[in-house]
Formats: C-alpha cells, sequence, structure tokens
C-alpha cells in the first residue's frame, strides 16, 4: 500500500468529477500546450460498450458503474494523425488509455559519437489500438518519457493522472484499489516481457 499512500498523498484538492480545471499550470492547459484537442472529462464511458473492457487488459475486471466511475477521473483528449501524444524524454504524471484509434510507439537510438555524420536511429517498439495503457510507468516514477507514441489514424484516449488516482483512492476506494492493482499488473507483465526478449537476445549469442 505504499505506492497508494504516496500517490493518496499526492493529490490535490479538486474532487475527480472537476477532472479538468483548464487553470493555469494544469493537466488541462498542458494537455493543450502540446496540441491535443481536450473534450473534458470521460464521463458515462460506460457508453462506449462492453467492448472497451473486453479489448483493455487494464479494464476487463470493472464493472460499468466502476469504469463511469474512473471516467469522471479523466480527462477525454483527441489527436489528429502524425500527432504526438507522449514525447520521449518529457516529463509526465499522467497515462493514457486508449479508446479508438492506433498509436506508433517508437524509441530513438543516438547516433555513434565518434561518426559526426550519423544520424540517430529510430525504432518501432510497437504499435497499439483500443485498449492499451501507455505512459502508466513515467507517471508512477516520475521519470521522463521512455518513448514517444504518435497517432496514426485520428484518436480517442482518456487522460489519467497521478493525483487523480490519489482522489480515487480516497472517494472511491474500491475502484482506486482496483485500478491500483490492474496497474501493477500491467507493469510486472511488461517487465516479464522485457526479461523474456533479453534473455532471447543473450541466448542469439
Amino acid at each position: 500500500m505504499a505506492e497508494a499512500d504516496s500517490l493518496n498523498a499526492a493529490a490535490s484538492p479538486p474532487a475527480p468529477e472537476a477532472a479538468g480545471t483548464g487553470a493555469p499550470g494544469s493537466l488541462e492547459d498542458q494537455l493543450r500546450q502540446a496540441g491535443l484537442e481536450v473534450l473534458g472529462s470521460c464521463q458515462k464511458m460506460s457508453g462506449r460498450g462492453p467492448a472497451l473492457l473486453q479489448h483493455s487488459a487494464l479494464l476487463e475486471d470493472f464493472t460499468m458503474k466502476e469504469l463511469d466511475t474512473l471516467g469522471e477521473a479523466m480527462l477525454l483528449i483527441r489527436a489528429r494523425p502524425g500527432q504526438v501524444l507522449i514525447a520521449e524524454g518529457d516529463a509526465g504524471d499522467w497515462m493514457l488509455l486508449l479508446l479508438s484509434g492506433t498509436v506508433d510507439v517508437t524509441k530513438t537510438t543516438p547516433a555513434d559519437d565518434d561518426d559526426p555524420d550519423a544520424a540517430d536511429n529510430k525504432s518501432r517498439l510497437g504499435v497499439t489500438t483500443e485498449g492499451a495503457v501507455l505512459g502508466e510507468m513515467s507517471m508512477f516514477d516520475r521519470d521522463v518519457r521512455y518513448a514517444t507514441c504518435t497517432a496514426i489514424d485520428a484518436v480517442e484516449a482518456a487522460v489519467l493522472s497521478r493525483a487523480a488516482i490519489g482522489q480515487l483512492i480516497r472517494q472511491h476506494p474500491g475502484v482506486g484499489a482496483k485500478l491500483m492493482v490492474k496497474i501493477t499488473q500491467l507493469l510486472a507483465q511488461r517487465l516479464r516481457n522485457t526479461s523474456n526478449r533479453l534473455v532471447r537476445l543473450l541466448q542469439k549469442k
């Protein structure tokens, strides 16, 4: 529960229902400065249908009512094709839940310092679709973004901040606890996948 206590302490006063305030320096303001269209909170997220629960590892154990409670704590954003949602190297204490569209995830490898003419290399880490979660690691550790996430086509996503999770834990403990468990499971699965890839790479040498 140490993570939950840390998130709880980081929570800001407004309730989840006021996920986007538009105040200077707020999450909503940051998203707009990045060129993303902010459409308000994700109220009635259950209206997107049961397919969202089926396609999302994060949401698969949530009820429709719990989904609406979670949606009230999230901001709905829209991105155009080719628009960056998360930029590698940026700071961020929020994550994205992809609601529609497709996102390209890429990582830049710095050029060799010994070759002044060499250019940075960009590698594709994956392509994500509806239900995927992006940016959850930086949300927890507040380190810079590991990769860049770019909209391939028109994208809608729900944004969940570290502060909003703290508010959920206080005001809706059942939903907050379930969310924390699911995010922890996602992080553990990604660590396991990374470890497996590393083992396979070492075996080829």
